[in-house]
Formats: structure tokens, C-alpha cells, sequence
């Protein structure tokens, strides 16, 4: 996670002779630690010990992940959005605050927006609501199917006033404006004992949750949830119940106050420590060796954790999420993530652990317990300094990439999440507009890689906030073709198969793009620049080009699960190769990133005959495969890719 409002720091690919194509609940009780309520008091826990860290789960190896951002996916029920009052301070705004229209132009601004001020980043955009909700997802998880996606993941769901829900007011119910009876669930919240799991009850919005989970199940598709258990919002109980009572609060050991407020003076003294120094995200303490979380909020954690891997409570996780993504996880005590993670899969073995962390991660998820990172440093950081800067050279970039893959335990290395863009980027469209290999970087270990000098217009008044051109967009297949068929679980934001762009937070954060609605075209700029109107809608192209890339995924057992070995890797030509083999098949990957055609030339598989073969560009008039003897040699256009199939048997199929 990082902070929300932090200031500045065509054509689809094709397989030749292809078989096929794509075109009543029960109370959750707590039964592993036993509470009478989660008072800051309660004992540590005993019933989870600390266990070694369990392999990933077969179904997250090689899985294909898409992360949705709920408040911008889709509005499937008007009736509950958000009104001015949820907002975080509604003070802020006017009363003719109104939910924006979902295909409005993002930089053009409201009314409401301009009497705040005439920065578009700093008066108003966060303030905006657009309706996205559960049901929106409902409504598309057929649509996540077609894709061929395995896995959800969905940033935070729980009870918060932000657009983003990380600074929670409850972990243990859904937003109720992301449910049916906004108003309802509130009252029933606020007449809730939020210290008693056992007393907890199902809101309408929870019961539409555990519909998802269902539905999504029907279809085979996994659901992993993100946990944000390192902070919580001021609006969080335990938060308010210290702001009203201070000293006398059951919950003043929750947090960590350096001091209380002084009911004597006019001044509001007390102090909380927040994360990276914000006020509005309150630290749950840790013990006074910092080595867990303290006792209380520790109890609050698990309880919530149990309650939505087993809802109705009756030994069986079917009912409950698939797995969970960790928020800040290195800013928590790595002993609880330990004991933590030991609950998580005595709940149900086949879950899910993924941490954030956007630094060298193996040692860290041996510590921790944790199955998967958000692969930023092992997968992200090369692809962006080889395939979209060009600055990396082949060579460097097979030393980096393979090293950082291989430095993983090997019960976790096909489980990693092989992502380019998230909600705490810019979008994988926007990087490519705006790579510049000629300028200096600042942070060069990383390329630049959401450096806020460079990933945004709030700190960067040369960044450009247009749409790709052609060529931008051969870059982009590249890159979705390194992420389904390198080693690991491809992970896509929302919205990058429909063709979205976008600067870093908020502008990674627009509403997703449907065929069926109507989009104004792009022409506003953030910082009054003149610029030509860019047309939003989906990209169908594109569209069918990453579902196919899904597809050649599923249908090949290698690209899941294989084995992986570097080809080639040619800094004077800038060609990339690799292969990965299982059994007597064997997928080669061919990246050149240079602007000529070149040939390469490589060894086939002893008694390996091509098969079939895929291109990034869709252009396979331009690329061709051919074998002589036991070589395999392609010839491939500039700014392209290919995956080629080797199996034993007659020759055939081979896309040319």
C-alpha cells in the first residue's frame, strides 16, 4: 500500500491448428482462541502455535490473477452508492457533492470540484465516489471466466470511508455501500458489541460477500481478499471509543499514543503514531518488544480472519475466501505473521498467504510463513528496465530476472505473482508512453519504478497522459506475454485488457471501461496543458489478444508449471529467449526488442518437431518458424514475441 494522497516523491495473437479457442448463514464462532470479547487484556494465544512455512497451494501455482479495485469496477446497483455524509470528511465538500458519472471525461472536473480549488490532484479528485460495488462484480464474474482468469484479487472490502477502504472502521463487515442496504447495515453496525466475535452478526452487505464467494466458486474461479492489519481508519471502534474516552478507554493499548489529549485546554494533544506518518491511518501497537501484535488487536485479527474463511463456522472453508493479500505485511511483527499464517491454513489448507513486499522477498517469506509476494522486485523491476525502458541489456536482464526467480524456495516459485502494474502504480500503458531511457534515473536499482519524480504529473510536468500509440501497444503484448509465460502467477490490473491508462494513484484508479456504456473522450489535462481528445472505450483488439494469451496459458501445462532455462540472450541484436519444459514438451519465448528483424537460432529438443506457435503482435505474415535438423530458427520482426511448441510427432501447425 502506499498512501493514497502522497505528494509527488493490433491485433490479437494467433495459434495455428488449434483444437479450440477462446472467443441462512450461521454465526462465525471463534474456536481457536477463546474470547470473551477482545479486550486489550486477553491472554496470548496459545491454540495456533508457529509453524514451519506449508507449501503453496496447487491451484495458485501457475494461476492466472486479476485484481479488482471495487469502488471503480462496476456499478451494479445504483440504489446503494455512496452518499456525501460516508465520505471520509464531508465538511470538505459542498453540498452539491454527487457521485460522478462513470464515463465522464477523468480530468474534466465537477462543480463541486472547482469551488474546492483549481488543482485537480489536491482539491477534490479523492473526494470522488463512482459506485462501483459486489454486485458489480457478480455481474462480471462470467466476464472474468471468458478472460481466462483463475483467481480474483480485491482490494480491501471492508468497512471504511475512503475510496480505497485501507483505513478500515471494521475488519470483520463489508462496506455497506459496496451491499444493498447501506442504511441498514449502519444501524445495525452501531448497534453492534464489536469486542464480542460471538455477538457479531451478518449485515446485508456480508451476506452479498459470502453470495460472491459462492457464485465465484460455481464458476472455478478463487477469491483472495486484502488484509490490512498493520493500521486501521479513525473511524475504526476501538479508534473512536480512545478519541472520546482517552485514559479510560478499554482500547487504549490497541494503538500507540504518544500522548493523551488534555481535556483542559481548547487543543486536541492526543497522538497517535500513523503509518508513514499519517494521521488518518492509526498503527495497531505491537507488545513492548515489538516482537507480535499486542494483545488485543491480535485477538480482533484472528477472529476476523476465521470468521471469513469458515462464515458459517462449521469446520468446512468452502464458504470462505481462497486467500489473502497482506498490506505493509514487513511493518507487522514477522512472529505473528508466523502464527498467523499457521492459523490460516489450519482453517484451510489450501489458502492462499500473498504479502506486499515491494523489496527482496524469499528470506522474508521463509520467516514469515507467507506462500507468495507481490512480485515486484524479482519480476516488475527487470521487465520495466528491459522490455520498457530498453535500457537493460538482454544479458543483464537474463542474469537479474533468473537469479531473483531462483533465489525462491522451489515449493514457491511458480506461485509468485508476476505483475507489471497494480493500484499503487501507473498503469502498464502509461509507464511505456512515458519511458525515457535518456534521462537519469533516481532510483536506478528499481528503473524508476513508480518513483513519483517520474510516475506521475503531480511530480512531473512532462509526464504524458495520452493514450499508447501502435507501437506503445506492441510493447504492451510484449510485456503480457512475458508475465503468462514466464515462471510464476500472472497478475492483471483491472482494465488492462480493455486498453486503460493511466498516470500513478489517482489516475491508475479510473473507472473501468465497458463495452456497453458510453465514455466522453479523454481531452482535459490534469495541469491545463493543450493536448489532442484521446476516444475511451475498450480495446477489442487488445482484449482478444490477452484472452488469448489466458488460453495459450491454460492449454499448456510448461508455461504453468515447467521447468525454465535462458535460450539466448544477445545484447548486440537486444534478443531475449527462453524455454520452459515438461516432460517431452518444451515452449520456447522469443522477445526481440530491438527495432530490425532478426533470425535466432536455437537447439530443439531431441526428437522435438514444431508444433504450433503464437505471436505478441498478431502479425504472423512477419514472422517466421521453420526447423532445420535439430535446429529451431525463427525470424522475428522488431518489437515482437513469440512462443513456439516443440513436441514429439510430425511437424505441423506452425503459425508463419
Amino acid at each position: 500500500m502506499k498512501h493514497p494522497n502522497r505528494s509527488a516523491m493490433r491485433r490479437s495473437g494467433v495459434w495455428g491448428n488449434a483444437a479450440s479457442s477462446p472467443t441462512g448463514l450461521g454465526l462465525a464462532l471463534v474456536a481457536v482462541i477463546a474470547l470473551s470479547g477482545c479486550d486489550a487484556n486477553a491472554p496470548p494465544s496459545t491454540a495456533a502455535p508457529p509453524s514451519p512455512p506449508a507449501p503453496v497451494p496447487a491451484w495458485a501455482e501457475g494461476a492466472v490473477f486479476y485484481q479488482i479495485f471495487p469502488e471503480r469496477f462496476r456499478n451494479g446497483d445504483p440504489s446503494n452508492d455512496p452518499i456525501r455524509e460516508s465520505l471520509e470528511a464531508p465538511s470538505r465538500v459542498s453540498e452539491d457533492w454527487r457521485v460522478s458519472r462513470w464515463g465522464a471525461d477523468w480530468y474534466a472536473r465537477d462543480e463541486w470540484e472547482t469551488q474546492r480549488g483549481d488543482n485537480f490532484y489536491r482539491d477534490g479528485v479523492y473526494d470522488r465516489r463512482y459506485g462501483g460495488d459486489l454486485q458489480g462484480v457478480i455481474d462480471k464474474l462470467a466476464y472474468l471466466k471468458s478472460l481466462g482468469v483463475d483467481a480474483i484479487y480485491l482490494n480491501p472490502i471492508f468497512y471504511a470511508p475512503s475510496l480505497h477502504k485501507y483505513d478500515g472502521a471494521s475488519f470483520h463487515h463489508i462496506d455497506p455501500h459496496f451491499g444493498p442496504d447501506p442504511a441498514g447495515d449502519l444501524a445495525q453496525i452501531a448497534a453492534e458489541a464489536h469486542h464480542a466475535p460471538d455477538e457479531w452478526f451478518w449485515t446485508a452487505a456480508d451476506k452479498l460477500f459470502l453470495r460472491l464467494l459462492r457464485e465465484a466458486h460455481e464458476r472455478d474461479l478463487r477469491v483472495v481478499i486484502d488484509g490490512v492489519f498493520n493500521h486501521t481508519g479513525r473511524q475504526f471502534f476501538a479508534f473512536q471509543d480512545l478519541v472520546e474516552r482517552q485514559q479510560d478507554s478499554t482500547y487504549k493499548d490497541w494503538y500507540k499514543v504518544g500522548a493523551f489529549d488534555d481535556p483542559a485546554t481548547p487543543a486536541d494533544e492526543l497522538r497517535v503514531r500513523g503509518w508513514n506518518g499519517h494521521r488518518a491511518l492509526p498503527e495497531l501497537a505491537d507488545t513492548p518488544r515489538g516482537d507480535d501484535l499486542a494483545p488485543g488487536p491480535k485477538a480482533y485479527v484472528l477472529a476476523a480472519t476465521r470468521r471469513w474463511m469458515d462464515p458459517d463456522g462449521d469446520g468446512d472453508p468452502a464458504d470462505g475466501v481462497d486467500g489473502w493479500r497482506l498490506d505493509v505485511a514487513p511493518e507487522v511483527p514477522t512472529p505473528f505473521w508466523l502464527e498467523w499464517n499457521g492459523l490460516v491454513r489450519s482453517i484451510n489448507p489450501q489458502a492462499l498467504t500473498v504479502a506486499e513486499q515491494w523489496d527482496n522477498a524469499p528470506a522474508y517469506l521463509e520467516a514469515t510463513g507467507f506462500g507468495s509476494t507481490m512480485n515486484y522486485h524479482g519480476f516488475a523491476y527487470p521487465v520495466k528496465g528491459y522490455l520498457i525502458d530498453g535500457v537493460l541489456p538482454p544479458s543483464e536482464f537474463a542474469r537479474m530476472i533468473t537469479e531473483r526467480w531462483e533465489a525462491f524456495p522451489q515449493s514457491r516459485r511458480h506461485a509468485q505473482w508476476s505483475l507489471i502494474d497494480s493500484h499503487d502504480t501507473q498503469r502498464v500503458a502509461s509507464m511505456i508512453v512515458n519511458a525515457d531511457g535518456e534521462r537519469p534515473y533516481f532510483n536506478p536499482e528499481r528503473f524508476d519504478y513508480d518513483a513519483g519524480e517520474r510516475s506521475s504529473p503531480r511530480g512531473w510536468s512532462e509526464y504524458q497522459v495520452r493514450k499508447p500509440t501502435e507501437r506503445e501497444r506492441r510493447l504492451q503484448r510484449m510485456v503480457a506475454l512475458m508475465q503468462v509465460t514466464f515462471p510464476g502467477a500472472p497478475t492483471l490490473y483491472y482494465g488492462v485488457e480493455a486498453g486503460m491508462w493511466g498516470a500513478d494513484d489517482p489516475d491508475d484508479r479510473m473507472p473501468m471501461v465497458w463495452g456497453d456504456l458510453a465514455y466522453d473522450d479523454q481531452a482535459a489535462d490534469p495541469l491545463g496543458r493543450p493536448r489532442e481528445p484521446d476516444p475511451v472505450g475498450v480495446d477489442d483488439e487488445l482484449w482478444r489478444f490477452y484472452q488469448s494469451a489466458c488460453w495459450l496459458r491454460s492449454q499448456i501445462t510448461a508455461l504453468r508449471g515447467g521447468d525454465y532455462e535462458v535460450v539466448t540472450a544477445d545484447d548486440r541484436r537486444n534478443l531475449f529467449a527462453f524455454k520452459r519444459t515438461q516432460g517431452d514438451v518444451t515452449a520456447f519465448v522469443f522477445f526481440n526488442r530491438s527495432e530490425d528483424t532478426h533470425e535466432i537460432d536455437t537447439e530443439l529438443p531431441a526428437g522435438g518437431a514444431i508444433h504450433e506457435a503464437f505471436t505478441a503482435s498478431g502479425q504472423s505474415d512477419r514472422v517466421e518458424v521453420r526447423s532445420e535438423g535439430s535446429r529451431l530458427k525463427v525470424r522475428l520482426p522488431g518489437l515482437d514475441a513469440v512462443v513456439v511448441l516443440s513436441r514429439p510427432g510430425e511437424p505441423g501447425g506452425a503459425d508463419k
